[in-house]
């Protein structure tokens, strides 16, 4: 894997950002049509309803017709969220429906190339995740201003997050790496960090994740399973969203702020 740029940065963090802009890695303007402040307000916004709904559906979806009367099913169980990867062809075309529905925090997972982070900002994702740490989507989300949520699982890799000023870092796979024992401990370490744990996520667990102070919000796909699309029973949907909605309630996690991306 490619790090970032190698320089010993002895003033910390914030001298190291200036580095990679003075080197062009991360951009103080961009010819976006959208202004710097806006694009870096919405990314604090995105963060805060991620914390506020606590759950993010991800989402494999065969075919991109489906994506309109999911997104709309998961609004109406009161879950306007949803992460849709790149794990077959259509997620570029289902990310540009689903994004036309209205308040919809949408997002693209399985990111694993700058090429496919950019089809994804076109096609109207507004947060970017990946299942492991890429230092070029990295680089190229935080040039955009877009927010992006990498995969860790080791104390190293938060710390390879850290250096790029990332303080929301996907758990992936949870459960497979020691879910919330783990979570605990690294949480001992790094108390700024705030994670969104992925993988194996449950309704019975789920409580349990997000009474834990350094979980921001859990990724599940129990409530939109292959099946359920497949089959075209929304309804089924929308109930199962709800209900994991009302269980998220509960856990009323110990409030916290929301922290900053970059």
């Amino acid at each position: 894997m490619r790090g970032p740029p190698t320089r010993r940065f002895a003033a910390g963090p914030k001298a190291r950002r200036r580095f990679l802009f003075v080197r062009g890695v991360f951009p103080q303007t961009q010819k976006t049509g959208v202004p710097q402040v806006r694009r870096e307000t919405e990314a604090v916004d995105i963060l805060a309803e991620l914390k506020k709904l606590r759950i993010v559906p991800v989402v494999k979806l065969d075919k991109a017709e489906h994506a309109l009367p999911l997104a709309t099913a998961l609004k109406a169980g009161g879950l306007p969220c949803m992460e849709i990867t790149f794990r077959t062809a259509a997620a570029p075309d289902a990310i540009r429906a689903a994004a036309t529905v209205l308040d919809m925090v949408l997002g693209a997972g399985t990111v694993l190339t700058v090429d496919q982070a950019k089809k994804a900002e076109d096609c109207g994702a507004r947060f970017i995740v990946s299942p492991g740490f890429s230092a070029k989507v990295v680089e190229h989300c935080l040039s955009r201003n877009l927010i992006v949520i990498p995969g860790v699982c080791t104390p190293t890799e938060v710390q390879m997050a850290l250096e790029y000023g990332l303080k929301v870092l996907k758990f992936f796979p949870a459960e497979n790496y020691g879910g919330i024992k783990t979570l605990k401990a690294i949480g001992a370490a790094y108390g700024e960090v705030k994670f969104v744990p992925t993988g194996g996520i449950e309704l019975l667990n789920l409580v349990e994740y997000l009474k834990l102070p350094n979980v921001l919000a859990c990724g599940g796909t129990w409530m939109v399973k292959p099946d359920l699309i497949l089959a075209g029973n929304f309804a089924e949907i929308t109930h199962l969203a709800r209900q994991a909605v009302t269980l998220a309630a509960t856990a009323n996690a110990p409030a916290q702020p929301c922290p900053s991306q970059q």
